[in-house]
C-alpha cells in the first residue's frame, strides 16, 4: 500500500511540473482493508490526492489517468511472475583432520 501511495504521488507531482502547476503541499492519504478471507492479502485500497490548488476539470481528469497507471497499479493490474529465493551465509568448512607422520 506505501508503494502504491508513493508511486501515485511521484506520478502526480511529476505531472504538475510537467504543466508548470505547484505541487508545494501536494498529499497522498492512503487507506486499506483486509480480505477476511484466506489467503491474507489486502482486499481494498483508497489513495486521496491533496491537491495544492483547485484543478480545471480537464487537468483533473487528466491527473486521474496518469495517476491511476503509475508503474505500481500496472504491476497490481498485470500481477507479475513473483520468484521467492533463500540466501545463506556459507558455512565455514569444516577443519582438515589432522595427519599423524609415522
Amino acid at each position: 500500500m506505501a508503494s502504491l501511495a508513493a508511486c501515485a504521488g511521484f506520478y502526480a507531482r511529476r505531472f504538475l511540473a510537467r504543466h508548470h502547476l505547484d505541487a508545494a503541499g501536494l498529499r497522498v492519504e492512503a487507506a486499506f482493508t483486509m480480505s477476511p478471507d484466506r489467503p491474507a492479502r489486502v482486499a481494498t485500497i483508497t489513495l486521496r490526492l491533496l491537491l495544492p490548488q483547485p484543478l480545471e476539470p480537464n487537468r483533473r481528469q487528466a491527473l486521474l489517468a496518469v495517476v491511476e497507471h503509475c508503474t505500481v497499479h500496472n504491476s497490481i493490474r498485470t500481477p507479475p511472475e513473483v520468484r521467492v529465493t533463500l540466501a545463506e551465509p556459507a558455512r565455514p568448512s569444516p577443519a582438515p583432520l589432522a595427519t599423524v607422520a609415522r
